[in-house]
C-alpha cells in the first residue's frame, strides 16, 4: 500500500508480525491508502468487521458501521426486495455484505443489489465465491448520518456510468429519493410513500414507511 491524500473515516489498521504481539496503525483522515484488487480481497478477509470498499483509482475506502437505526431501515429495503424476488424468481438479491468489481476496477458494495437470473448463472462458481466481475441491474444506497451526500451521488453515477439500470438513494435526513437511470437526469422526489421498480424490478414497490418516513 501506498498513500495520499483523501478525506476517510479515521480507522485502525491491525499489524501481526509473527511470534509479536498485535499492534494497531492509526490511519488520519487525510490519508489515502491505495491497494491492489488482490491485495483488497486479502485485507477484506483479514477483517469481515469491516465495511469496506475500493475506489477506481485503487483507493481504500473505510465506511463506520452503520447505526442500529440505519440498520433496521437497510434491512427493510433488503427484506422487500428479497420477499418480492422470492415470489418472482426474477433475479438474485444482494444485501450489503455483497461486493462487485465494476469494469472500471472499483470494488463496491451496495445497500442493497439485484441482478436478473441470466446474468448470475452466466458467471462461473469461481466468480461467484469472490468480488463477481460484473455490475447488478439495480442498487439502492440508504443514506447513514455519518455518509457525505455528495459522496454518495458520485457512487450513484459511478453506477449508472458501469451499467445499472435502475438506481435509487434514499436519504431519511432529508425524507429524499434521488432516482438514477441510464441516459436520463436525476429524479428527485420527496417523502414519496412508495417507490416503483419500474421495468427493471417488474411489480415490485418498495413501501417507504419505517425508510425514508417514521
Amino acid at each position: 500500500m501506498s498513500q495520499g491524500v483523501e478525506g476517510q473515516p479515521r480507522m485502525r489498521r491491525r499489524v501481526r508480525r509473527s511470534g509479536e504481539d498485535t499492534v494497531a496503525l492509526a490511519v488520519p483522515p487525510d490519508v489515502r491508502l491505495l491497494v491492489s484488487p488482490g491485495g483488497f480481497w486479502r485485507l477484506c478477509r483479514a477483517n469481515p468487521e469491516l465495511r469496506l470498499e475500493r475506489d477506481a483509482n485503487g483507493g481504500l475506502v473505510v465506511m463506520p458501521p452503520a447505526s442500529a437505526a440505519s440498520g433496521n431501515r437497510n434491512a427493510s429495503l433488503a427484506g422487500q426486495l428479497w420477499s418480492w424476488n422470492r415470489a418472482t424468481r426474477l433475479g438474485v438479491v444482494f444485501d450489503s455484505s455483497a461486493g462487485f468489481t465494476l469494469a472500471n476496477s472499483a470494488i463496491r458494495g451496495p445497500d442493497a443489489s439485484w441482478m436478473t437470473v441470466e446474468r448470475w448463472e452466466g458467471l462461473s462458481e469461481a466468480e461467484r465465491r469472490r468480488f463477481s466481475h460484473i455490475c447488478p441491474d439495480f442498487v439502492a444506497e440508504l443514506k447513514s448520518p455519518s455518509d457525505a451526500l455528495s459522496k454518495l451521488r458520485k457512487k450513484m453515477e459511478e453506477y449508472v456510468a458501469q451499467g445499472i439500470r435502475l438506481g435509487w438513494l434514499l436519504d431519511p435526513d432529508s425524507g429524499t429519493v434521488e432516482i438514477d437511470r441510464p441516459g436520463r437526469p436525476v429524479e428527485r422526489l420527496v417523502q414519496p410513500a412508495t417507490l416503483s421498480g419500474e421495468d427493471v424490478l417488474p411489480g415490485f414497490a418498495l413501501d417507504l414507511k419505517g425508510i425514508l418516513v417514521d
